[in-house]
C-alpha cells in the first residue's frame, strides 16, 4: 500500500547545487535541510529548485556549491503561517541523493509524474498574444491520511482539454517543476519579490474511475 501510494508522485531533478544547506525543520530528532539546484531547461534558461533533505541522506554540514546533484522523491507542499496567513510552500523531498563533481549527460534532468484529484475549479484564460493557459490545483494524496497540494499549469489544447475538468476529477500529469518569480503587494507602497513553483504539463490523462 505504501509503495503504491510512492508512486503516485514521482520527480527526479538533476543540477548545481547553489546555495549551502539552510535548516527547515525537525522531525521526533530528524533535521531536514534545504539546498537549491540550478537546473537546465532545453530553452537554455534555468529554474531554481529547492530540495529538502534528511541529514540522515547527506553530511548537510558540508558546502557541495559548484558540484552536481541527482534528486530523486516526491514534490511535497505544506502550509506555513506568515503575515496572519498561510502559505503554500513546495519542495523536492529526496528519497535519494547523488553528488558528483561531474554533470552526468544520462539523467533526467527535471521529470515529474503526479497522479491525483483536482481540488479547485481549473482557471482557463488566454494571454494577449493568445496562448490558452489553464490552472490546476491538483492534491496528491500521501501515507496517513495527508495530502500535498500542487499548482500545475496546462498550455494550449491541454489547456483547453482541462478547462472541462470538475473539482473531484480524478487525473495523472506528467512535466517538469518551473519556478518563477513575482512581486507580491506588501503594501501601498511597497512590493516583495517572491518565487512559486508549480509543475509545467507536457501530457495530462482523465482517469475514469466509475465501475461498470
Amino acid at each position: 500500500m505504501t509503495d503504491k501510494v510512492f508512486d503516485n508522485n514521482q520527480v527526479s531533478v538533476a543540477g548545481e547545487v547553489i546555495s549551502e544547506f539552510t535548516f527547515s525543520h525537525e522531525v521526533f530528532g530528524e533535521g531536514f535541510y534545504l539546498l537549491d539546484v540550478l537546473v537546465s531547461r532545453l530553452s537554455n534558461s534555468c529554474d531554481v529548485i529547492p530540495v529538502m533533505v534528511s541529514e540522515r541522506l547527506i553530511d548537510v554540514k558540508t558546502d557541495y556549491r559548484g558540484k552536481f546533484v541527482e534528486v530523486s522523491g516526491q514534490f511535497r507542499s505544506y502550509n506555513r503561517h506568515e503575515d496572519s496567513k498561510n502559505r503554500l510552500v513546495l519542495s523536492v523531498f529526496a528519497r535519494e541523493i547523488k553528488i558528483s563533481d561531474e554533470e552526468n549527460e544520462e539523467s533526467k534532468p527535471n521529470y515529474i509524474f503526479l497522479d491525483g484529484f483536482v481540488c479547485k475549479p481549473p482557471v482557463y484564460r488566454k494571454t494577449p498574444l493568445g496562448r490558452e493557459i489553464a490552472d490546476i490545483l491538483l492534491a496528491v494524496n500521501r501515507p496517513y491520511g495527508k495530502s500535498d497540494y500542487i499548482p500545475c499549469i496546462c498550455w494550449g489544447r491541454n489547456a483547453r482539454f482541462a478547462e472541462s475538468f470538475v473539482v473531484g476529477g480524478h487525473i495523472q500529469v506528467w512535466g517538469r517543476i518551473q519556478s518563477r518569480e513575482y512581486q507580491k503587494k506588501v503594501n501601498d507602497n511597497e512590493f516583495e519579490k517572491r518565487v512559486a513553483y508549480e509543475v509545467s504539463v507536457s501530457k495530462l490523462e482523465f482517469i475514469n474511475d466509475e465501475v461498470e
